[in-house]
């Protein structure tokens, strides 16, 4: 299957400041295939940037199905105990940034986020048959300053798909909670929260 290249380069979406505040602090029945594009030793302990595309030619997700997706990555998160610092959730995919901890792995986390949604949203929908592609995008992130610029590029999405005009509009990303700061920190979604961490203020300091 073809690859779906993100754009390099994206402006990082605020400054770095030495009290900088981020997000951080099986298969069933055969339903879908999980296969990450990544070839990799390294599983799990990073952060992963994802990236995750509707099949076609399945009809285009709103809100009832936002409102189950976003849950059902809730509820696997409390049962795995990943992290996650980012998302957002668009009509035909989704983008999010995990922190899968030893021995959990990045696999594991997208196989039983995108079967889950996939049971919950067919039943939604009175369907049947795969939602998600099987192949999925994920990209281990190396420094801080492409931590951000992946931030930015997720929390852009809908503003370049032309849903909204500002980021913070659209009410199915973590936009809004990037929007406090440490003393007086955004209100999390009602739904879907981000964990938070301080990453190093150097950009180009590893993680």
């Amino acid at each position: 299957m073809p690859e779906h290249p993100l754009p390099e380069g994206e402006p990082v979406a605020q400054s770095l400041a030495v009290q900088r505040l981020c997000g951080f602090s099986s298969p069933s029945r055969g339903i879908i295939i999980h296969v990450s594009r990544l070839r990799r030793l390294v599983l799990s302990d990073r952060f992963f940037f994802v990236t995750c595309r509707l099949l076609p030619p399945r009809r285009l997700l709103g809100e009832a199905e936002f409102g189950c997706h976003a849950r059902v990555i809730a509820q696997r998160r409390a049962e795995h105990g990943f992290l996650l610092t980012a998302w957002v959730l668009l009509p035909d995919h989704w983008h999010a940034i995990f922190i899968p901890k030893f021995p959990l792995t990045i696999a594991r986390v997208m196989e039983s986020i995108k079967v889950s949604s996939t049971h919950r949203i067919n039943a939604g929908w009175r369907e049947s048959g795969i939602l998600w592609q099987p192949r999925y995008f994920d990209r281990a992130l190396r420094t801080v300053k492409e931590y951000y610029e992946k931030v930015d590029y997720i929390h852009q999405n809908p503003v370049r798909a032309g849903l909204v005009e500002r980021a913070e509009e659209w009410p199915w990303s973590s936009a809004r909670e990037y929007s406090g700061t440490l003393r007086a920190p955004a209100s999390a979604h009602p739904i879907l929260r981000i964990d938070r961490v301080l990453l190093p203020a150097d950009e180009h300091a590893c993680i």
